[in-house]
């Protein structure tokens, strides 16, 4: 598929990031889009910026959903194909997610399957609502976002990231098995599976929305996990912290996380419509992503060693602490 124009994509997480740039790409060259996102702002603000900035005649449309509730994903799917008049899509790029640090051994169980649920059976649920529409068409590609968290389940030495880590591991190994799949059962659509490093996004502050945790309303239960964690991930004496500084120092990293990031959201965003063109079923966004891979398959042993996080703050200038 080398020209969008025409087509119909549909993009679930597309209130920011990279949902938000794959919008105003697509809708640039012409392509018809629906996105879904759970925060309506979001996502109102997404289809206002499309509006203005897209050509004459390109519909984009915007639906509210939850992608970790079925009954949600099979309605969004019955607006997309009634509101754009379709009996087929084009483009479904499976997009939407969160991140948590959530343990599995001392994490809440609610929390840890709320993150596993939207990043993986978000996935699936619209993967199998918009599958038979993708089969209709004449040429059709579904792009499922992993992550460098998909071949390396970590953050570092003393983090916890096994929900999303796990969930991203699905996405990917789902994706690899659906090229045999297609090629058998429907060559005419593809799939690719994207791995984005540190990309320049809101899920850090988005993230806690979603999930209940908005930094804001923090517990004070809440605030005393925080700190443990801190100190064992940073070793940082947090006694003379006040909870409202430990509240401003997380909504900072948040802010640092989507300012300072190596590859914005567009330059990604871009990357993964090239993918599609190149029909690359395999797509690494960032040098970050590149380097990452190729240290975790240079030497598996290490990935969860301090030694390996030494050779990646070096190599692909990851300031993590």
């Amino acid at each position: 598929m080398k020209d969008f124009a025409g087509k119909l994509a549909v993009i679930t997480g597309g209130g920011t990031g990279m949902g938000r740039e794959l919008a105003r790409q697509l809708v640039a060259e012409g392509c018809d889009v629906a996105i879904c996102d759970v925060i309506d702002e979001n996502m109102q603000e997404t289809l206002k910026i499309c509006q203005q900035e897209g050509p004459q005649g390109v519909r984009i449309t915007a639906h509210k959903c939850d992608v970790s509730k079925e009954d949600q994903v099979l309605r969004f799917r019955d607006e997309v194909l009634d509101l754009h008049g379709r009996d087929h899509i084009n483009l479904l790029f499976n997009n939407a997610g969160i991140g948590a640090g959530v343990s599995f051994v001392d994490g809440s169980r609610e929390d840890w399957e709320r993150t596993f649920n939207i990043c993986w059976y978000g996935v699936y649920y619209n993967a199998r609502a918009f599958m038979p529409y993708l089969v209709a068409a004449t040429e059709a590609h579904m792009i499922n976002t992993s992550s460098v968290n998909g071949f390396w389940a970590s953050l570092g030495p003393g983090s916890t990231h096994s929900a999303y880590s796990a969930a991203k591991f699905a996405v990917k190994g789902f994706t690899e098995a659906l090229v045999s799949d297609l090629r058998v059962n429907a060559p005419h659509v593809k799939v690719s599976v994207v791995m984005p490093g540190h990309i320049g996004t809101s899920i850090a502050i988005n993230s806690g929305k979603i999930s209940g945790h908005a930094v804001e309303d923090f517990t004070t239960a809440e605030l005393v996990g925080v700190r443990k964690r801190i100190t064992a991930r940073m070793g940082i004496d947090l006694t003379e912290v006040t909870d409202d500084q430990i509240k401003a120092m997380i909504k900072a990293q948040g802010e640092a996380f989507r300012d300072n990031a190596p590859t914005t959201a567009g330059e990604a965003a871009a990357m993964m419509l090239q993918g599609v063109r190149d029909e690359r079923w395999r797509v690494l966004l960032g040098d970050d992503a590149q380097v990452l891979d190729r240290l975790v398959r240079e030497n598996p042993e290490e990935a969860y060693e301090e030694s390996f996080m030494v050779k990646l703050r070096e190599q692909a200038n990851w300031g993590l602490s």
